[in-house]
């Protein structure tokens, strides 16, 4: 099982978002068979296998194992992933196009680009899985609390900055035998998480303009 699955088709992704089979998708997480899916959702045995064919069928669901009980075969099956995502390349015709409006300050463009990341990274995956080969990646995730807009814009000014001048020092454009890699790079205000009662964070903006 792999910890991400990379969802391409179209077909594929409308399956994995019909709430059953969500549902069946993520108790199979376990290895399990349509009658201990059914007594977990409620469903009947005939229910369960259906959608369990249907993800079958699509790649979603995979066989671990048959056991005999009594006249039956009973199948055990789990998901093919821990957890899915869906690339925008399941909507080719309107996937959104981080070329089409380059903004540094506008967020619909940072999702432009988060997509765009998604699409590339998830086909990179898909590929080096099949020629069973590692995948070179990086990331950086943190936190940081800004005092003031200022303080946010200086932040930029000198991230920009020293980016340039880092990618200047190792950008070879031609070396024989490189590869080119993308860098990406995305502020935005962190989401209020929720607390343990239900209610949200009460922290609130107070940047100094």
């Amino acid at each position: 099982m792999f910890e991400v699955g990379v969802i391409e088709d179209a077909a594929v992704a409308e399956v994995s978002l019909d709430p059953v089979r969500a549902r069946l998708l993520a108790a199979l997480a376990e290895p399990g068979s349509a009658t201990t899916l059914a007594a977990q959702a409620g469903l009947t045995r005939q229910k369960v296998n259906h959608h369990l064919h249907t993800l079958e069928a699509h790649g979603l669901i995979e066989l671990v194992e048959e056991r005999r009980k009594g006249n039956c075969t009973e199948r055990v099956l789990r998901a093919t992933a821990a957890s899915y995502v869906i690339s925008p390349a399941a909507f080719a015709a309107v996937a959104p196009d981080p070329e089409r409006s380059p903004d540094q300050q506008s967020a619909r463009w940072l999702l432009a680009l988060a997509s765009r990341l998604v699409r590339e990274v998830g086909e990179l995956i898909i590929g080096a899985r099949a020629a069973r080969r590692p995948l070179a990646t990086f990331a950086v995730d943190t936190e940081i609390r800004f005092a003031s807009a200022g303080d946010r814009a200086a932040f930029a000014a000198e991230l920009t900055e020293t980016l340039a001048a880092l990618v200047g020092r190792y950008h070879d454009g031609s070396a024989t035998g490189g590869r080119r890699h993308r860098l990406v790079v995305g502020l935005h205000p962190s989401l209020l998480l929720p607390r343990a009662d239900g209610t949200h964070s009460t922290e609130q903006d107070t940047e100094k303009e």
